[in-house]
């Protein structure tokens, strides 16, 4: 906008808001080492010890207290496979150093319907993320301040509506992906972790062995006619919610320093190694805890059951203190990488909502960028779906976590299988045992989608298993309509309108500088032009009449008659008769409008040229234009 001219409220409160626009020149990512990319990358999937093996516990002692000792085989497998899927991952980063994304290597290698299933999973899935981590990460703080519940209504909901917001907020002024901005929460929640669960394990290893003692309201034995092989993969499958994130290393492979590839391999082998010995220590510990509950989120919050399973583990090695001791910096350093964790997927969604629109799946509006450098359209459709999801499911993790991990197995099983038939086209030196390894991979991934699937049903996964079809199907016809678009767009072939002449037609609500402006631009146009009058009130006809005698410079003026008082429908009929005595010509509707420098002085002010546009939309050859008196 030039220097010196009138800025709207909207525009002013969104420079104040948002910031100033960032140019295009400016449009590059920080280059992150490893050990700065660490805590980039990594938020999402170490976030997931905070309610992995909660998950697989609350599967367990709703059917048994003796199903407990199962946990550490679980934990045990569920850490197999993140050993494995790592090792998978090495491979897509080597293939793609520009970065792979299961959307990315499902298209190019298993074709488009591949690509879509992929997107529509990861879609999904980064919607549940930003959903279960800032629910997590509220489940933390309350954990940690219980009082809160007291004071704020719905406060699970309400706070993590909040958090979401924020979150989304940083998000539309540009929140880079700045190693400084997550290295201290994430670092700290590593650090706390590794303090935690150490002296976690060297007071299991002095406590009596047996398993603990579980404090149930009266649940325990509800589902103990259930078999104890779907238990058992029934806790499976909730515990794989570990292995969210780990993806997001090979996406982001050109944000690392050169060699690129070997410092993203390097800061996913990190990562996947402390997640893994997170995992498998909290597992090991949660079996010496003295005490186990089966709700960690109950209504009562003064209840002194009222925590976390990392609130639980902290407890026990640290004791519950209300003051900034380990207990409470463990359970703060768990809420701050949670919602670090929902931050990943408002960086990610956006982008691949733009590589989905950019091959025609999605509206074209979300490829585009905002002028802060960030597509701000998705960033606001993540924000209001993930909010919604919150206000259905109550923010209860235990309820939102059934429809995690679906669409990450999902993607991650045909991402591994275009990596496959990748490696099978490409058949470079060592091909096979590349082939091998992503073979493995995308085979355990496809069993652990089809356990998640049949044990986690009932639960709500069908909700998602629904979905994704339904993500496919709206793709396909978004990208069937784009089709059409560009196939009557298309100049070859296409029968051409050609006009037989041009008349222009001027509303004519009284006589005013407004209108003569209006005037100067019609019979600047070539053709025809005339006036048009509509009546409402017969009274002031005469005066009208002769004014424009005086200023209507030999333009005629045709007076249309409103039977029902409406300055729409005369010219509508107007325009259809003189389109259907004359089909060719062009016609151009002209409307003079004001416009007033305050805002709340346009409400004083009829638009009547949207009304006219709206109505003539369907029409051929007819264009409404306005032109504009300005009013100080």
């Amino acid at each position: 906008m030039a220097e010196g001219q009138p800025r709207s409220v909207m525009h002013r409160l969104r420079r104040a808001l948002l910031g100033a626009p960032i140019p295009t020149s400016k449009a590059h990512h920080e280059r992150l080492s490893p050990l700065l990319g660490l805590p980039v990358f990594s938020s999402d999937a170490l976030s997931s010890v905070a309610y992995a093996t909660e998950a697989i516990l609350m599967v367990l002692i709703l059917s048994s207290q003796a199903a407990l000792k199962e946990q550490i085989a679980i934990s045990v497998a569920i850490v197999a496979l993140i050993i494995i899927i790592t090792i998978s991952y090495q491979e897509t980063i080597q293939a793609y150093p520009s970065g792979g994304g299961s959307y990315i290597v499902a298209s190019e290698n298993l074709g488009p319907k591949a690509g879509i299933v992929a997107g529509a999973a990861l879609l999904i899935d980064y919607i549940l993320t930003v959903s279960v981590s800032v629910a997590a990460g509220v489940d933390s703080i309350l954990s940690a301040v219980p009082s809160i519940k007291l004071h704020i209504p719905d406060a699970t909901v309400t706070i993590s509506l909040f958090f979401i917001l924020l979150v989304a907020y940083a998000n539309l002024r540009g929140l880079k992906e700045s190693g400084s901005v997550f290295a201290v929460p994430t670092y700290g929640f590593i650090l706390s972790m590794f303090v935690v669960i150490g002296v976690g394990v060297w007071k299991t290893m002095h406590t009596p062995a047996g398993v603990p003692h579980v404090e149930t309201g009266g649940l325990v034995g509800k589902e103990a006619t259930v078999g104890m092989l779907f238990i058992t993969l029934r806790a499976f499958a909730a515990g794989c919610t570990a292995l969210t994130g780990i993806e997001a290393v090979s996406n982001g492979v050109p944000a690392f320093k050169a060699p690129e590839q070997k410092n993203a391999q390097k800061t996913l082998i990190w990562m996947s190694s402390i997640l893994a010995v997170l995992f498998i220590g909290m597992g090991y510990i949660a079996l010496g805890l003295p005490t186990h509950y089966n709700d960690f989120r109950l209504v009562d919050s003064a209840s002194p059951r009222y925590l976390t399973l990392i609130a639980q583990i902290a407890a026990f090695g640290f004791g519950k203190s209300t003051s900034f001791g380990m207990f409470q910096v463990t359970l703060w350093f768990t809420a701050a990488i949670l919602i670090l964790a929902a931050n990943t997927a408002f960086a990610d969604f956006p982008r691949l909502a733009s590589l989905l629109a950019r091959d025609g799946y999605l509206p074209r509006y979300l490829s585009r960028q905002g002028d802060r450098l960030v597509f701000h359209n998705g960033i606001m459709v993540l924000a209001v779906l993930a909010c919604a999801l919150i206000v259905v499911f109550q923010g209860k993790l235990d309820a939102l976590l059934p429809l995690y991990a679906i669409g990450v197995f999902a993607a991650f099983t045909l991402s591994q299988t275009g990596m496959v038939v990748h490696w099978l086209r490409e058949r470079h030196r060592g091909w096979q045992k590349s082939a091998i390894t992503n073979g493995i991979g995308a085979f355990l991934c496809g069993v652990v989608l089809l356990i998640i699937g049949y044990t986690k049903f009932a639960e709500g996964a069908w909700l998602v298993m629904v979905l994704i079809p339904l993500f496919c199907a709206l793709f396909w016809s978004i990208k069937k309509r784009y089709g059409s678009m560009t196939r009557q767009l298309e100049i070859a072939g296409q029968p051409k309108f050609v006009a037989e002449g041009h008349l222009s037609l001027l509303l004519v609500p009284r006589v005013h500088r407004g209108i003569l402006n209006g005037l100067d631009y019609a019979q600047q146009l070539r053709g025809e032009c005339q006036a048009v009058h509509v009546t409402i009130n017969e009274k002031t006809l005469p005066e009208l009449q002769r004014m424009w005698d005086e200023f209507g410079r030999e333009v005629p003026l045709v007076v249309l008659p409103s039977q029902y008082r409406s300055l729409i429908s005369p010219v509508l009929d107007y325009v259809d008769r003189i389109r259907e005595d004359r089909p060719n010509l062009m016609i151009t509707v002209i409307v003079s409008e004001a416009v007033s420098t305050k805002w709340y002085q346009r409400l004083l002010t009829e638009n009547v040229a949207l009304q006219l546009k709206n109505s003539l939309a369907r029409r051929k050859g007819v264009v409404v234009a306005n032109v504009r008196y300005f009013l100080n």
